[in-house]
């Protein structure tokens, strides 16, 4: 069974090329458009994993890893995509499972490179 990845970002464009990249290396994805709708797709369907973006409206994704977290036995193990120029209290993150913080744009290729190294054997090759 492929990996599961849940995509949250307010940018349909990006997280339609996201989606697309890790489905052509193999991986289940879903897409949620908003921090809302990706705690509620990730309380309904762990997924193994989780890119979200930082600024969305209604829930941050820094606010939905925290709520996941508090709710979940097992964290989601999360990439967190971020505006250029934006800072993030690093201090913030080490309480979340949130394994790297990637900076729009960013490259699908490196992208899928962090991936593939948090989930380790479940991606393919």
């Amino acid at each position: 069974m492929p990996c599961r990845v849940l995509i949250v970002d307010d940018e349909i464009a990006i997280a339609n090329v996201v989606a697309r990249k890790l489905q052509n290396a193999g991986l289940e994805t879903s897409v949620a458009t908003d921090g809302q709708e990706g705690y509620e797709q990730a309380l309904a369907r762990r997924p193994d994993f989780m890119i979200t973006d930082l600024q969305m409206p209604g829930m941050t994704g820094v606010e939905l890893c925290t709520r996941l977290t508090a709710e979940l036995d097992e964290p989601i193990p999360t990439i967190l995509l971020t505006a250029k120029g934006f800072e993030i209290d690093r201090a913030v993150l080490t309480h979340l499972p949130i394994l790297h913080v990637m900076t729009k744009p960013f490259s699908p290729s490196e992208l899928l490179a962090a991936v593939r190294e948090a989930l380790g054997l479940c991606a393919p090759a």
